[in-house]
């Protein structure tokens, strides 16, 4: 349970009274009384209100609404306010202030503008953060503290190539080991002098985002960002903790923002939240798996939905309205994949600004005559029915699928083979095939315990970092099935080449060995031809985006290429490595094949899908106290019919027990609660 002050998904969302005469806070009151509104997230860019100069705190506002909402039953999600430093400070002390990749020193303006290598900017935050937590320490209405908000963005000041200079030193030592990782010789790049080291921007190394001539030199810097954003939240955690060790911290994450490695983040956090703002066409399947990866950060525990909106965002190309039922659809589907906490962004819609068109419970008209309050209000009287049911219920899945920012940057970084290679979208087939099946799986970091796991599916594993290698080794000889893909064990933790023949540290446990890698046009195909009829594998499939040319070193080859020069060769594998199996992919292939290869790996290890529904049924399951819950998430605008079995089951939102098939409304939700089925 995040917090016993509350024991019950959490219900509520941004709310900024700042923006507003007093008047209005009384309605607001009201309001949150009718939507079932029971925590507020406040103060979250307020740092100019609450230090309007360099030595004047005033908390005056905030200890009123901090009493206000306590005293009306609404708890406190209290921000740090430090996501948006104020004009003054950006006056007055200009290495506050961000220079971006080609150069430019920013103006103050817009937000996440503060360098994370500034003195400046971490020694307000930090002091803002000790305030606060020793003012409302012992407020009765804190939940939970929310430090600064969406963290993000690079910086390429001096300040930063300072600081980059002394964590290349903390991490290399000297510099003949930073010129081998880096492969310096090459282009006559060989430093002397660690004052010689610059970051890697548009004056030196990079062009047009992810386009590098040094792909060691970019990839440090990237880690160094991350790592001096992080750095800047931890000083304010540690701050808060001196004063309220026992209230939970966290920071909203981005779902699979490229810019940050959030497993390494997550180690810091008491508890993982996120902001979920899919478009009207994002797949369903996407924002699930960034729910489990969310979800995977800390190892399974149940996570935070910090932001949705309740129906319109702002910031999109084409900012559709969420169409009836779909607010309460998404919301559930957070929880069935381990959210505790159902929050929006924003209680009240603002008047100005860019965020004035950005849905809200309460929307400019002002009362409660509205579709989205009304089916907000239905969602919160859900809420608080379920009361603690589902609270820290957890997800038991026999599946893991290997994702890893370092790897991702590394992957971006290449100059080659091909543009069209998204890591992301890659990984995305491979969980698309096992939801389709409603088969659970986990998104885990390459330091998870691939032991709790039948099977490990770890697609384009470039980087292989120390020891990765022989803990899949290990896997595969205890039993387990490890799926790998083309461009895999290229290169190690520095990006450079394991020479001896592609896929490198992983060559051994695979029994392959790859000569060549093909990049296809994206109107380019060719196709996997399988050597004999595989279970649900019988083909010919289409495939394309690359080609590794392999060779068996001891792998039993299933299929071969269809067609071009190497028409014959291998492109589905498997070798017997100790008691398990290693199936390599040799190319990008469609869905169908995924799907069927999906289905024969869970029959030969005995993984049985939660249920047999409709296509457009999305099934989740969490698990407690000798209980399941099985959600029946229905993202189609028609009733879909799902069978249960012959077991009882309680369906918790219509309050009846059902059993044999249940019909689920259009973009409707059922919660079935059953001892689990065998």
């Amino acid at each position: 349970m995040i917090n016993e002050k509350l024991p019950k998904i959490w219900y509520g969302g941004d709310y900024n009274p700042e923006q507003w005469e007093p008047e209005i806070w009384k309605e607001d009151e009201r309001m949150f009384k009718l939507a079932g509104i029971d925590v507020a997230t406040v103060n979250v860019f307020s740092w100019e209100l609450n230090q309007p100069d360099e030595h004047t705190y005033d908390f005056t506002q905030l200890d009123e609404t901090m009493d206000r909402l306590y005293k009306s039953g609404v708890y406190v999600c209290l921000a740090t306010s430090t996501g948006a430093h104020p004009a003054w400070m950006a006056r007055k002390y200009p290495d506050v202030l961000r220079v971006d990749v080609q150069g430019r020193k920013r103006k103050f303006g817009g937000r996440h503008n503060s360098c994370p290598n500034s003195p400046t900017y971490r020694k307000y935050s930090t002091l803002m953060a000790g305030k606060l937590a020793e003012r409302y320490k012992d407020h009765p209405g804190l939940l939970i503290w929310h430090i600064s908000n969406e963290y993000g963005g690079y910086c390429y000041c001096d300040n930063c190539a300072a600081g980059f200079r002394e964590w290349l030193k903390e991490r290399y030592g000297n510099l003949d080991a930073l010129n081998k990782a880096w492969n310096t010789r090459f282009w006559g790049h060989t430093f002397y002098d660690w004052e010689e080291i610059v970051p890697p921007s548009e004056l030196s190394e990079e062009w047009g985002g992810n386009r590098t001539n040094f792909q060691g030199i970019s990839l440090d810097y990237r880690r160094f960002m991350s790592h001096s954003l992080l750095e800047c939240y931890r000083l304010e955690y540690e701050e808060i903790k001196k004063h309220t060790p026992n209230i939970p911290v966290t920071t909203n994450l981005m779902g699979f923002y490229p810019e940050l490695d959030y497993f390494e983040w997550a180690k810091y956090m008491d508890i993982v939240s996120w902001d979920n703002y899919p478009s009207l066409d994002t797949p369903v399947s996407f924002t699930a798996m960034t729910h489990d990866l969310m979800r995977g950060l800390k190892s399974g525990d149940p996570f935070m939905l910090m932001e949705q909106t309740p129906s319109q965002q702002n910031w999109q190309a084409y900012n559709s309205l969420k169409r009836p039922g779909v607010m309460r659809l998404w919301s559930y589907q957070a929880v069935a994949r381990g959210a505790d906490t159902v929050l929006f962004f924003q209680l009240r819609r603002s008047i100005g600004a860019c965020e004035k068109y950005h849905g809200a419970v309460i929307e400019h008209v002002g009362h409660e005559h509205t579709r989205v309050f009304r089916e907000v209000a239905e969602l919160g009287r859900e809420l608080q029915q379920l009361g603690d049911t589902l609270l820290d219920a957890r997800t038991e899945a026999k599946i893991g699928i290997v994702y890893d920012w370092e790897n991702r940057w590394a992957t971006e970084l290449s100059s080659g083979p091909t543009i069209a290679l998204n890591y992301v979208n890659e990984v995305h087939k491979y969980y698309d095939a096992l939801f389709q099946m409603h088969v659970e799986s986990d998104m885990v970091s390459v330091e998870e315990d691939f032991g709790k796991y039948e099977i490990v599916i770890a697609p384009v594993m470039y980087m292989v970092k120390p020891g990765f290698a022989k803990k899949v080794e290990q896997f595969v000889a205890a039993g387990g099935t490890f799926v790998t893909t083309f461009f895999s064990g290229i290169v190690n933790e520095n990006d450079l080449v394991t020479t001896g023949g592609y896929p490198g540290e992983l060559r051994s446990v695979l029994g392959i060995w790859a000569e060549e890698i093909d990049a296809l046009f994206p109107d380019q195909k060719n196709q996997i031809v399988m050597k004999r009829s595989w279970g649900s594998l019988e083909g010919p499939y289409e495939c394309g985006l690359l080609c590794d040319l392999i060779h068996s070193e001891g792998a039993e080859v299933l299929a071969e290429y269809g067609s071009d020069f190497y028409k014959g060769m291998p492109v589905l594998t498997v070798n017997k490595f100790g008691k398990g199996r290693a199936y390599y992919v040799a190319s990008s292939p469609e869905a169908d094949f995924l799907q069927g290869l999906m289905k024969n790996l869970c029959e030969e290890k005995g993984i049985k899908p939660l249920l047999d529904a409709p296509v457009g049924v999305e099934v989740a399951r969490r698990v407690k106290n000798g209980l399941e819950y099985l959600f029946l998430l229905n993202h189609n605008a028609e009733a879909s019919a799902v069978e249960i079995g012959a077991s009882e089951r309680k369906d918790l939102l219509a309050n009846a027990v059902v059993t044999g098939s249940v019909t689920v409304p259009g973009r409707g939700v059922v919660i079935l609660e059953s001892k689990p089925q065998s």
